[in-house]
């Protein structure tokens, strides 16, 4: 039975829109969140624990990284049954358990759906692997070999090596943009269609409100299998993304009939009010733009400011072309599972911690739905790792790109494991110190979890600065952006200066900064002076909240 989210929750929004439409997200990796039973993996239970946390510091949406059962090549992403839950996560009892407590809070569930490959022991693979000509065997996307042997063409994985598998038995290739043991699903297949419609709907028989798409720019690929142009050089030891970016993904990647699919998706998911939320890469504003035009995709990640080292021209000048394309289809992100935190690329220490919320607090201001990765809210660095898992780098002699670093374990307090499990975590990692915990940050007035925070209640407060159109404001230097958005100002100074920029009239005041201690004054009626990598924001006159 589905559970109705609580009107007095911090997931409130205008009955006449979306829910999402002006909510803050938070991803929880499912495995390093919280675990309740001691195994060292983290569980359903475990967040549901934590939920008073999250409700706390003020975010709408909670998006689970996947749980379902899986053997784990690439931790829960390749999937073997998506109507059922892994034991090492819970049950479906619990997954019921926590959707009714985080409604009872006003929180909504997206779960992640991971539609472009299988596990390689999903009960589909294994039919159409044991029977060629059976009716499954269409479910995915197999190959004669080239004419003279070998793959059918260049096409690379994301993880290292062809994209294809041999299939001994059969003569065949099966296609993978990931690893071998994720093989990619036919989505020219009706029969492929019909059953994701199907999962989605039976999901959202459970309550959820929402599907973060996996791999969205990836679904179907050229009919005709064609090779994608090189573009650079492939050496050996080259590290496996380095190597997938050396061709124009023009055959495999971002077809258009993919868009296709997510109109059929929005019809099912529409009348049940659940957000369809994609993960995807493709290289132009434009084409990203696509992906959320009416009656497809609600929203799409923005991912190209999770990939960058500290370079603010470059980041603006991204960032004001891809909001200009699609301003209030696309959902703001500095950090996920898949990338190293902001806080390391953006240099460490006390630096990547001022750009980090510096950068943060501009993505609060431009529409769509902002979210912030587990330990994001605590200015948290990679993790110092005493052991690898991600197959980038453990199958990658060359890998210097492997994922564990944002992946380790939340930290609550400065107990054992810091509060995460009573037993040694999945994924070996440093302690974290206490200034680093939730327990010693909550504690702490000065603390970045205090600064998140209200900076959710301040976009909670003023609503315009997610929901009035966006002006941009003619900025003295491309490392500083500066708009209006109705009662609301932003000036976002991400350059090495005290930066002045001119608000015009009326009055402005400041209702927030991204640093603590900034003495930003009395009212400005014209120009306001911002510090170094720092953004502010301001209301007019008599309207603001000030923290």
């Amino acid at each position: 039975m589905k559970a109705s989210p609580s009107e007095q929750g911090t997931g409130k929004v205008d009955g006449t829109e979306p829910w999402w439409r002006g909510a803050v997200g938070y991803e929880i990796y499912v495995r390093s969140f919280a675990d309740s039973d001691g195994d060292g993996m983290g569980d359903l239970a475990g967040i549901t624990s934590r939920l008073d946390y999250l409700s706390w510091l003020g975010v709408d949406a909670l998006w689970l990284t996947p749980f379902y059962p899986s053997p784990g090549h690439d931790h829960g992403y390749d999937v073997s049954d998506y109507c059922a839950v892994s034991p090492r996560h819970g049950t479906l009892d619990d997954f019921d358990t926590l959707v009714s407590e985080a409604h009872r809070r006003g929180l909504r569930v997206m779960v992640d759906i991971v539609p472009n490959h299988t596990s390689i022991e999903h009960a589909w693979f294994s039919r159409a692997r044991s029977s060629p000509n059976g009716p499954d065997r269409d479910l995915y996307l197999w190959a004669d070999p080239a004419p003279g042997g070998g793959p059918p063409n260049n096409w690379r994985s994301h993880f290292g090596g062809p994209a294809w598998s041999l299939d001994e038995a059969s003569g065949q290739y099966w296609c993978h943009l990931f690893l071998p043991e994720q093989p990619d699903l036919n989505w020219r297949n009706p029969a492929v269609r019909d059953e994701f419609d199907s999962i989605l709907s039976w999901w959202m028989d459970r309550g959820v409100d929402g599907f973060r798409v996996d791999v969205a720019h990836g679904l179907v690929k050229d009919a005709e299998l064609r090779d994608n142009p090189q573009i650079a050089p492939i050496t050996d030891g080259m590290d496996p993304f380095d190597a997938f970016g050396a061709f124009e993904h023009r055959y495999d990647m971002d077809q258009s009939e993919n868009v296709e699919i997510f109109r059929r998706w929005n019809q099912v998911c529409a009348p049940r009010q659940a957000m369809l939320l994609g993960e995807v890469n493709a290289p132009w504003p434009g084409r990203m733009a696509r992906y959320v035009g009416p009656g497809a995709l609600d929203q799409a990640f923005f991912l190209r400011a999770a990939f960058l080292a500290w370079a603010p021209e470059t980041l603006l000048t991204m960032v004001r072309a891809m909001h200009d394309a699609a301003p209030q289809g696309i959902s703001w992100v500095l950090s996920n599972h898949d990338r190293s935190r902001p806080v390391t690329r953006f240099g460490g220490g006390e630096a990547g911690v001022r750009r980090s919320l510096a950068v943060s607090t501009l993505f609060m201001a431009l529409g769509g739905t902002p979210f912030l990765y587990q330990g994001e809210e605590l200015a948290l660095a990679d993790g110092v790792l005493r052991g690898y898992h991600d197959p980038v780098s453990v199958r990658n002699a060359g890998a210097t790109s492997g994922r564990d670093g944002c992946r380790t374990p939340m930290p609550w307090d400065g107990s054992a494991h810091n509060g995460f499990s009573a037993s040694e975590p999945w994924i070996a990692a440093e302690r974290r110190p206490p200034e680093e915990t939730i327990a010693g940050q909550q504690a702490d007035p000065d603390a970045p979890v205090h600064r998140y925070r209200t900076l959710l209640a301040v976009r909670r407060q003023h609503p315009d600065m997610w929901r009035a159109p966006l002006e941009w404001i003619d900025a003295p230097s491309p490392q500083v952006a500066a708009l209006r958005r109705g009662t609301v100002a932003v000036v976002a100074n991400l350059s090495e200066r005290p930066t002045g920029v001119s608000l015009g009239s009326p009055g402005w005041e400041p209702a927030f900064a991204s640093q603590p201690g900034c003495r930003l004054g009395s009212p400005a009626h014209d120009t306001v002076s911002v510090p170094p990598e720092t953004t502010i924001v301001l209301t007019r006159v008599g309207e603001s909240f000030t923290a």
